[in-house]
């Protein structure tokens, strides 16, 4: 997908304060069972295939939710989406809502699949 310059600034300006984990970063820390792992794709990109285990929650709803779902501000989160971008924005919004342990999987359900990451699918 080809995304406009404008949308390409406020990601790179975004990931100048956010933390990038790997797939494999992001799967140790899940198998420890430190850590959530949340799905800021669309409702339509989750059903179609999703991270073992993850949380959905849409980028354009996460703000409105995460603190009824999410109270504790200081709980691991990981975010991801298709590429590692709206990840980045969302995190960074979250790290601006007080969020202090928030991360973004660098390359996100791509680079999930591409390591041959666990995947399940809505039924």
């Amino acid at each position: 997908m080809k995304h406009s310059p404008g949308f390409l600034k406020l990601v790179e300006d975004a990931k100048s304060r956010v933390r990038e984990v790997t797939v494999a970063e992001t799967q140790r820390r899940l198998e420890g069972g430190k850590a959530l792992l949340i799905d800021v794709r669309e409702e339509s990109e989750w059903n179609a295939g999703h991270a073992r285990g993850a949380i959905p929650m849409g980028k354009g709803v996460i703000e409105r939710d995460i603190e009824a779902r999410v109270p504790d501000r200081n709980a691991e989160l990981i975010l991801y989406c298709g590429g590692g971008f709206r990840s980045a924005l969302a995190t960074d919004n979250l790290q601006k809502m007080g969020y202090t342990n928030v991360a973004s999987m660098a390359g996100g359900w791509r680079a999930w699949q591409a390591g041959g990451a666990p995947v399940e699918k809505t039924k």
